[in-house]
């Protein structure tokens, strides 16, 4: 029988496979667009294609993950994956990328709430926490090394980081399908009483507050991400590697968050209380760049807001994961499907305030988190009942 830190491991490696190569390919943007003639607002349409795709596809991933399983829903995820990769590395045209991205949006949904679920599954209440930041802190590291990754191969071919994601893909499919196998569903995942079904099932008090959260941390999230490189270029100069330099150090400084003080913070405050304070925290300093000019304080800020952001995304997944029962595939992909809503509008309606002034997508995406602040106060946990005594993993 494999060790639970294997299978962690291989999971992990999943998810850090699909991220860093969705990392890979944003220094070569640039030159494929050159490449193609193809404008900025393609580029804009493609990257929308991929969060829409993933949109639509997550609410019936969610339900396939519970009836089909997690490790089926892994393969095919990273397979899709790969082929999303390689249909970019030959495309040599805008229809043929836009299928690309489309694909890769639905493999994101396969693979989000299964390695969720998966996780879930194999873990008991105790040490869920710890494994769900681990999860979170593969993504950030897929995206910091990715680039720099995505960099050095361009170098040698443009399209060859897409080669090379599409390749590492595969290999973690395989090594998927003949190492992983299908978890037991873990007996402290007790089903919640249902009161409604299917979509409807979103709007149930026990599930809506979380969703709502993650809808407005990643659509403040991503109007701070997405405008932050032109933001920084616009009002004070700095250069591709300046900027390049905060977002990775921001990113680093999260990831190191996670691993040490993640599983310390849910035991020690709960997971509500986290939400809530990681919100107010980068609320704060989201408003407070606005304010300040200095490079190392710029650098500063950016870092630690990347923490509060960090620190609070597994907070939410890992209560969701405790009050789900036996819905994991559920609450994986609405928890997918409302990240990818605010993937969409979140750069939207940034860039639209972006150039009636520099300063309004920050305070927009601030009045937006004070919102997701208001309902962590109206946010009590459910009482589920007793759960059996776990005996560790």
């Amino acid at each position: 029988m494999r060790s639970y830190g294997m299978v962690l491991t291989i999971l992990l490696m999943n998810l850090f496979i699909a991220f860093l190569g969705i990392g890979l390919v944003v220094p070569v943007t640039p030159t494929i667009m050159n490449e193609l003639n193809i404008s900025g607002a393609v580029v804009g349409y493609m990257v929308a294609a991929f969060a829409v795709t993933q949109l639509i596809a997550s609410p019936p991933a969610g339900k396939l993950v519970d009836r089909w399983g997690r490790k089926p829903m892994i393969v095919t995820g990273l397979i899709l994956f790969s082929l999303s990769e390689l249909l970019f590395a030959v495309g040599q045209s805008v229809d043929m990328l836009m299928i690309s991205r489309m694909i890769g949006g639905v493999s994101a949904a396969f693979i989000m709430p299964a390695v969720t679920a998966y996780i879930a599954d194999i873990t008991s209440v105790e040490t869920r926490p710890k494994a769900l930041g681990y999860m979170s802190a593969a993504i950030s590291t897929g995206f910091i090394i990715g680039p720099g990754i995505g960099g050095f191969l361009a170098e040698i071919s443009t399209r060859l980081p897409f080669f090379f994601a599409a390749g590492f893909a595969g290999f973690a499919a395989i090594l998927s399908f003949f190492t992983l196998r299908e978890p037991e569903r873990n007996p402290e995942n007790k089903k919640p009483e249902k009161t409604t079904a299917g979509i409807k099932r979103v709007f149930v008090p026990l599930f809506f507050i979380p969703f709502m959260i993650i809808f407005i941390s990643t659509f403040g999230l991503a109007a701070f991400e997405s405008l932050f490189a032109l933001f920084a270029d616009h009002k004070f100069g700095f250069t591709a590697m300046d900027i390049a330099i905060m977002i990775t150090g921001g990113a680093i400084v999260g990831a190191v968050a996670q691993i040490l003080l993640f599983d310390r913070l849910i035991k020690w405050i709960g997971e509500i209380k986290l939400i809530q304070y990681s919100l107010i925290f980068s609320t704060i300093l989201l408003v407070l760049l606005t304010f300040v000019s200095g490079y190392y304080t710029i650098l500063l800020i950016t870092a630690f807001m990347f923490i509060g952001f960090d620190l609070m995304r597994p907070a939410v997944t890992t209560y969701l994961s405790n009050i789900a029962g036996d819905e994991q595939g559920f609450v994986g992909g609405m928890n997918s499907m409302f990240t990818s809503i605010g993937n969409v509008i979140g750069p939207i309606i940034g860039g639209i305030l972006f150039d009636i002034e520099l300063n309004y997508p920050f305070y927009f995406a601030a009045i937006f988190l004070c919102a997701g602040i208001a309902l962590t106060f109206i946010w009590k946990k459910p009482d589920l009942g007793s759960r059996p005594v776990s005996k560790g993993l």
